[in-house]
């Protein structure tokens, strides 16, 4: 009977945030949170410092215009440091971790007992063949947590493959009930090429009720379900380890997928709390050398 109450509050919570029109509920929220009259702001932002872990201390500005200012903040500078040892990938964002460790063949897992497939997540079979076998981490976004995502390491960017798609909540009480969850939402799959000789890298952000809406740094279009372009949006993005690439408009989910000379760092396992910058990934001595070897060729 002590389980019962959990069992109702989880309930409760899953019928709120998915058994509802969730495309207008979303559409909606995206309305509401720019609204910059001054009562709706200062209520709206109150409302969600007092049901949500809201910390604004690390916040750039204190002022906000709406409730989606708020949402989308930028730090201080120094607030993220970045790892600089050259052998460490970084965590693209503030995150908790979710399910994470070895893709069986082309299978993951969103939770425990619910697996997908790479197939069903990636439109790109060359993609899913390069990730067979490979690692995974699924870092989940609150809805207080800073929303901007990041470059795990120095690379480019050549293409980003957005799929529409619903838009169910991404939290662990949905993902313990909804079946292939990551496949069903609208998301975006950003295949980053490195410095590290044989190694794949793939940055999967994901969208959610109330968010469905992704900015990146390098497109001029808003991926969102008004968004009516092309699948395949070509780019020619460059960054440095650290340099923002983008960001939600409220708490989601970005899944990264990595093949080759790498390997999970020792602390990352399920509930790890991480912050952008720090070690999520470690490519082994060997990727080190031959990434030093052709960034020294003329």
């Amino acid at each position: 009977m002590s389980k019962l109450p959990g069992i109702l509050s989880e309930e409760l919570n899953f019928l709120l945030t998915n058994r509802i029109p969730r495309r207008y509920a979303t559409l909606f929220m995206n309305w509401f949170s720019r609204i910059e009259f001054a009562p709706v702001r200062a209520l709206s932002i109150a409302a969600w410092a007092r049901f949500a872990d809201l910390d604004l201390s690390e916040a750039r500005e204190q002022h906000f215009k709406s409730l989606n200012d708020c949402f989308t903040r930028r730090l201080k500078d120094g607030a993220r440091p970045i790892d600089p040892a050259a052998d460490l990938l970084v965590s693209p964002c503030d995150a908790i971790v979710g399910a994470c460790g070895r893709v069986r063949g082309t299978e993951v897992f969103q939770a425990k007992g619910f697996p997908y497939r790479l197939e069903d997540l990636l439109p790109d079979p060359a993609l899913v063949e390069q990730h067979r076998d490979g690692l995974y981490v699924t870092l989940r976004l609150s809805g207080s947590m800073y929303h901007h995502f990041h470059a795990p390491c120095d690379g480019s960017l050549e293409e980003v493959n957005y799929v529409s798609g619903d838009t169910w909540n991404v939290n662990p009480i949905a993902l313990a009930r909804v079946e292939r969850l990551f496949c069903r939402n609208e998301r975006a799959v950003l295949p980053l090429h490195t410095p590290f000789p044989g190694l794949a890298l793939t940055l999967v952000p994901v969208a959610a009720v109330l968010v469905a809406s992704m900015r990146f740094k390098f497109l001029g279009e808003t991926l969102d379900l008004r968004y009516r372009g092309p699948n395949r949006i070509a780019c020619k993005a460059r960054f440095k380890k650290g340099e923002e690439l983008g960001w939600f408009e409220q708490g989601s989910t970005i899944l990264v997928f990595a093949s080759g000379p790498v390997e999970l760092c020792e602390r990352i396992q399920s509930g790890t709390r991480i912050r952008m910058g720090e070690a999520l990934l470690r490519t082994s001595d060997r990727a080190l050398r031959d990434s030093s070897h052709a960034v020294r060729r003329p």
